[in-house]
């Protein structure tokens, strides 16, 4: 082979290589930014944060009780006038409308100091009206269980399933609707590992949940997000009938 043609073929090899390194360099690029891009775009603040400040210093300046029922979450909880529904005037009512997993997480010593016989866990449905991961939001609710038992230990603990919402009504809450997969995803994955974290997993999803999947008209509230009281007497039966309380 003559020395030109070798000359030649080298140089196209290490144009192959060169232009191949480069790929691959441009992928691990685009790689590494999607992940920050990623991690970037996860919004920690829960929904209305001067609100949820103002809820907070209302709990801190709470006697402390201890030994009670805490029911603890976002709207959905703090909208149930737990008291009358359970006929116990003693039930804590410690949900902040529009807070998300992060939010619980940076409250939870309000929770252990009160060592409460009973925790009812309801929160997600503002992570999913968010976007963030489903992975993120489900280890976020089992570090709080984690949290929680670890402050209070003799605390039973229980998880309640997200609840879809229904986009065929007034379009209030725009950023929550048609999201029902994410919100099955969440559940599944806290149903799955209930027994291992400690926790016991409270299926509302399925008694909430119409023929399309989303939540039953019958018990929400025109906003297709928020139950109605029917809806909460119902979610109230559920806890009854399972003999959660």
């Amino acid at each position: 082979m003559r020395k030109t043609e070798t000359a030649e073929k080298n140089r196209v090899w290490r144009t192959y290589f060169g232009m191949k390194n480069l790929f691959f360099s441009l992928c691990l690029i685009l790689i590494v930014s999607n992940a920050t891009a990623q991690k970037a775009i996860i919004d920690t603040n829960p929904y209305v944060l001067e609100y949820h400040r103002e809820r907070l210093a209302l709990f801190y300046r709470e006697p402390i009780v201890t030994g009670k029922i805490v029911f603890l979450g976002d709207s959905l909880i703090e909208f149930g006038d737990w008291k009358t529904l359970l006929n116990d005037s003693t039930v804590i009512n410690r949900g902040i409308a529009g807070d998300i997993t992060f939010g619980v997480l940076k409250r939870l010593d309000d929770i252990t100091v009160r060592q409460p016989a009973k925790l009812f866990l309801g929160i997600g449905i503002n992570d999913v009206s968010k976007n963030i991961p489903t992975a993120v939001t489900v280890e976020n609710i089992f570090s709080a269980v984690r949290n929680i038992k670890a402050g209070s230990p003799n605390t039973q603990i229980f998880v309640q399933s997200i609840l879809p919402t229904n986009d065929a009504v007034k379009n209030e809450y725009p950023d929550a609707y048609n999201k029902n997969e994410s919100v099955v995803a969440v559940n599944k994955k806290l149903k799955s590992k209930a027994r291992k974290i400690g926790f016991i997993y409270i299926d509302l999803y399925k008694i909430f949940t119409d023929s399309n999947g989303k939540l039953n008209a019958e018990y929400a509230e025109k906003d297709g997000l928020h139950l109605n009281s029917a809806g909460y007497k119902n979610r109230v039966n559920k806890l009854k009938s399972k003999k959660y309380i």
